[in-house]
């Protein structure tokens, strides 16, 4: 069974394009992140998922690495996803600034603004059916950015699945907390582990209407 009914040439395009994103990304000049980082963090996963995990931004242990989630926010996540029958390469996980912030501050909205030039050729190339932000910062930019709805916090957002027309295209969305936000707090942790089985329903609720997981992760629409 394929995973998805793509031509080689549109195969190709993908991978060539998201490649073009990755080059243009680590030698990016937008804004003042760019002295500071060690190594830019472009994302990763499968390009062809219908899943999309959005966060903030780098850490220490990504800016090390070049890649998203692999310090101890990273592990959390990885356990989330799993723990909802999925593998971390089922989804394609980015961050809405690509650069680690001195001393691991949060993100400036003129950086956050300044990355959207690739975080919205991200979010088009790879155009997920859903997508998770992780944070404030994250549910900002597509509920407020790019979806036109006001952004009251992630307290208020959480907890819920919104559908918003976001660069173009109807997706779902659900805001949840960063997991950075759950490593020390164990009430934190419960709401993001609830957040985490909407999710699971809206992901798993596909095989019921007869799409099944693996192609509605592939490219299928619930």
């Amino acid at each position: 069974m394929k995973l998805r009914d793509l031509s080689w040439a549109e195969t190709l395009n993908r991978e060539v394009l998201w490649a073009s994103i990755r080059a243009e990304i680590t030698t990016c000049r937008r804004c003042e992140l760019h002295k500071s980082r060690t190594k830019a963090v472009p994302g990763e996963g499968n390009l062809y998922s219908k899943v999309m995990f959005l966060g903030e931004a780098p850490g220490r242990s990504e800016d090390e690495e070049g890649r998203p989630f692999v310090g101890a926010a990273g592990r959390l996540l990885t356990k989330l996803v799993e723990s909802i029958g999925l593998k971390r390469e089922d989804v394609f996980i980015t961050n809405v600034v690509k650069c680690r912030p001195p001393g691991n501050r949060e993100p400036r909205f003129e950086e956050i603004s300044a990355c959207s030039y690739f975080t919205d050729a991200i979010v088009s190339l790879v155009n997920p059916s859903l997508i998770v932000t992780l944070g404030n910062y994250a549910g900002y930019y597509v509920f407020e950015m790019k979806g036109g709805v006001r952004w009251l916090g992630i307290s208020r957002m959480r907890g819920r699945l919104y559908r918003l027309k976001v660069l173009g295209q109807e997706r779902a969305v659900i805001p949840t907390y960063h997991p950075a936000a759950a490593l020390y707090n164990p009430q934190t942790l419960a709401m993001l582990q609830n957040d985490f089985t909407l999710i699971k329903e809206y992901v798993h609720g596909s095989e019921g209407e007869g799409v099944g997981l693996l192609k509605f992760l592939h490219g299928g629409n619930p």
